[in-house]
Protein backbone atom coordinates (compact mmCIF):
# COMPACT_ATOMS: atom_id res chain seq x y z
CA UNK A 1 0.00 0.00 0.00
CA UNK A 2 1.63 3.04 -0.83
CA UNK A 3 1.68 5.84 1.59
CA UNK A 4 0.39 9.35 0.73
CA UNK A 5 1.80 12.10 2.46
CA UNK A 6 -0.29 15.06 2.65
CA UNK A 7 1.23 18.47 3.53
CA UNK A 8 0.10 20.32 6.37
CA UNK A 9 -1.58 23.35 5.46
CA UNK A 10 0.08 26.65 6.47
CA UNK A 11 -1.78 28.47 9.68
CA UNK A 12 -0.40 31.80 8.20
CA UNK A 13 -1.44 31.44 4.62
CA UNK A 14 -4.04 33.80 4.06
CA UNK A 15 -6.18 34.73 1.42
CA UNK A 16 -4.85 37.19 -1.11
CA UNK A 17 -6.58 40.59 -0.13
CA UNK A 18 -6.65 41.49 -4.12
CA UNK A 19 -8.36 38.08 -4.80
CA UNK A 20 -10.68 38.43 -1.64
CA UNK A 21 -11.47 41.89 -2.35
CA UNK A 22 -12.39 40.93 -6.49
CA UNK A 23 -14.60 38.12 -4.80
CA UNK A 24 -16.35 40.48 -2.34
CA UNK A 25 -17.70 42.40 -5.21
CA UNK A 26 -19.02 39.20 -7.19
CA UNK A 27 -20.76 38.72 -4.31
CA UNK A 28 -22.68 42.10 -3.86
CA UNK A 29 -23.42 41.67 -7.49
CA UNK A 30 -24.80 38.24 -6.93
CA UNK A 31 -26.46 39.44 -3.89
CA UNK A 32 -28.39 42.31 -5.99
CA UNK A 33 -28.79 39.75 -8.98
CA UNK A 34 -30.38 37.40 -6.76
CA UNK A 35 -32.34 38.93 -3.83
CA UNK A 36 -32.42 42.47 -5.63
CA UNK A 37 -30.65 43.42 -2.34
CA UNK A 38 -27.11 44.64 -1.02
CA UNK A 39 -25.25 43.14 1.99
CA UNK A 40 -25.53 44.07 5.68
CA UNK A 41 -24.57 42.20 8.52
CA UNK A 42 -26.10 44.46 11.02
CA UNK A 43 -29.70 44.34 9.17
CA UNK A 44 -30.32 40.64 10.15
CA UNK A 45 -29.58 41.62 13.62
CA UNK A 46 -32.02 44.26 12.99
CA UNK A 47 -34.52 41.94 11.84
CA UNK A 48 -34.44 39.28 14.45
CA UNK A 49 -34.47 42.20 17.49
CA UNK A 50 -38.00 43.42 15.62
CA UNK A 51 -39.25 39.42 15.18
CA UNK A 52 -38.54 39.10 18.91
CA UNK A 53 -40.02 42.26 20.43
CA UNK A 54 -43.02 41.63 18.37
CA UNK A 55 -43.34 37.75 19.54
CA UNK A 56 -42.60 38.82 23.27
CA UNK A 57 -44.35 41.79 23.55
CA UNK A 58 -47.17 42.56 20.81
CA UNK A 59 -49.07 45.66 22.19
CA UNK A 60 -45.42 47.24 23.50
CA UNK A 61 -44.73 46.56 19.14
CA UNK A 62 -47.72 47.89 17.91
CA UNK A 63 -47.46 51.03 19.71
CA UNK A 64 -43.98 51.89 19.11
CA UNK A 65 -42.98 53.56 15.52
CA UNK A 66 -40.10 51.47 15.78
CA UNK A 67 -41.75 48.18 15.49
CA UNK A 68 -44.75 48.99 14.00
CA UNK A 69 -44.00 47.89 10.80
CA UNK A 70 -42.75 44.54 11.87
CA UNK A 71 -45.94 44.27 13.96
CA UNK A 72 -48.35 44.92 10.79
CA UNK A 73 -46.14 42.69 8.60
CA UNK A 74 -46.00 39.87 11.14
CA UNK A 75 -41.86 40.20 10.48
CA UNK A 76 -40.22 36.21 10.72
CA UNK A 77 -36.69 36.48 10.64
CA UNK A 78 -36.72 33.06 8.47
CA UNK A 79 -38.18 35.72 5.70
CA UNK A 80 -35.23 38.00 5.66
CA UNK A 81 -32.26 37.33 3.44
CA UNK A 82 -30.26 39.26 5.73
CA UNK A 83 -30.52 36.60 8.19
CA UNK A 84 -29.59 33.51 5.50
CA UNK A 85 -26.50 35.79 4.59
CA UNK A 86 -25.01 36.54 8.17
CA UNK A 87 -25.73 32.51 8.96
CA UNK A 88 -23.81 31.55 5.94
CA UNK A 89 -20.69 33.82 6.39
CA UNK A 90 -20.73 32.30 9.95
CA UNK A 91 -20.82 28.71 8.03
CA UNK A 92 -18.28 30.28 5.45
CA UNK A 93 -16.13 31.04 7.95
CA UNK A 94 -16.19 27.70 9.80
CA UNK A 95 -15.75 25.92 6.56
CA UNK A 96 -12.70 28.02 5.35
CA UNK A 97 -11.13 28.00 8.64
CA UNK A 98 -11.24 24.20 8.29
CA UNK A 99 -9.77 24.09 4.92
CA UNK A 100 -7.20 26.16 5.73
CA UNK A 101 -6.29 24.57 8.87
CA UNK A 102 -7.10 27.11 11.50
CA UNK A 103 -10.14 26.47 12.80
CA UNK A 104 -9.43 26.22 16.82
CA UNK A 105 -10.72 28.11 19.96
CA UNK A 106 -8.84 30.42 20.92
CA UNK A 107 -8.41 33.97 22.18
CA UNK A 108 -5.58 36.60 20.76
CA UNK A 109 -4.60 39.41 22.80
CA UNK A 110 -2.15 41.18 23.92
CA UNK A 111 0.25 39.87 26.49
CA UNK A 112 -0.31 43.56 28.40
CA UNK A 113 -3.89 42.25 29.19
CA UNK A 114 -6.27 39.84 30.31
CA UNK A 115 -8.02 37.77 28.57
CA UNK A 116 -11.21 39.14 30.47
CA UNK A 117 -10.20 42.78 29.71
CA UNK A 118 -9.81 41.68 25.61
CA UNK A 119 -13.41 40.03 25.90
CA UNK A 120 -15.17 43.14 27.72
CA UNK A 121 -13.42 45.32 24.67
CA UNK A 122 -14.74 43.23 22.02
CA UNK A 123 -18.24 43.22 23.64
CA UNK A 124 -18.34 47.04 24.05
CA UNK A 125 -17.00 47.24 20.19
CA UNK A 126 -19.78 45.18 19.49
CA UNK A 127 -21.77 47.18 21.31
CA UNK A 128 -21.05 50.56 19.89
CA UNK A 129 -20.44 49.15 15.87
CA UNK A 130 -24.44 48.03 16.72
CA UNK A 131 -25.35 51.31 17.77
CA UNK A 132 -23.49 53.16 15.32
CA UNK A 133 -24.91 51.29 12.58
CA UNK A 134 -27.69 51.61 13.42
CA UNK A 135 -27.79 55.54 13.84
CA UNK A 136 -25.92 55.61 10.14
CA UNK A 137 -28.46 53.38 8.88
CA UNK A 138 -26.05 50.40 8.15
CA UNK A 139 -23.01 49.02 8.61
CA UNK A 140 -19.80 48.32 6.52
CA UNK A 141 -21.30 46.01 4.59
CA UNK A 142 -24.31 47.32 3.89
CA UNK A 143 -24.01 51.03 4.05
CA UNK A 144 -20.30 50.99 2.61
CA UNK A 145 -19.82 48.07 0.12
CA UNK A 146 -23.37 47.57 -0.84
CA UNK A 147 -23.84 51.78 -1.09
CA UNK A 148 -20.56 52.06 -3.29
CA UNK A 149 -21.96 48.95 -5.25
CA UNK A 150 -24.66 51.52 -6.63
CA UNK A 151 -22.47 54.16 -6.81
CA UNK A 152 -24.38 55.97 -3.93
CA UNK A 153 -22.70 59.38 -2.61
CA UNK A 154 -23.95 58.19 1.10
CA UNK A 155 -22.12 54.77 0.73
CA UNK A 156 -18.85 56.13 0.05
CA UNK A 157 -19.39 58.74 2.95
CA UNK A 158 -20.31 56.36 5.04
CA UNK A 159 -17.43 53.57 4.30
CA UNK A 160 -14.89 56.64 4.80
CA UNK A 161 -16.62 57.36 7.90
CA UNK A 162 -16.20 53.87 9.40
CA UNK A 163 -12.93 52.80 8.18
CA UNK A 164 -11.47 56.51 9.10
CA UNK A 165 -13.07 56.21 12.63
CA UNK A 166 -11.48 53.08 12.92
CA UNK A 167 -8.06 54.09 12.02
CA UNK A 168 -8.84 57.13 14.22
CA UNK A 169 -9.33 55.14 17.60
CA UNK A 170 -7.18 52.23 16.38
CA UNK A 171 -4.72 54.17 18.13
CA UNK A 172 -5.59 55.01 21.29
CA UNK A 173 -6.68 51.23 21.71
CA UNK A 174 -3.98 49.35 19.99
CA UNK A 175 -2.76 48.30 23.19
CA UNK A 176 -5.76 45.59 23.37
CA UNK A 177 -3.91 43.87 20.69
CA UNK A 178 -0.14 44.50 20.58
Amino acid sequence: MKDIKRDKPDPNKYMNPYLAGILLGIVIIAAFFFSGEGLGGSGAYKDMVKASVVKVAPEYAADASYFEEAAKAELSPMKSWLVFEVLGMVLGGVVSGAFAGRLKLKLEHSPNITSRTRIIFAILGGIFFGVGSQLGRGCTSGAGLSGMAVMSLSGFIAAGAIFGGGYLFAYFFRKLWI
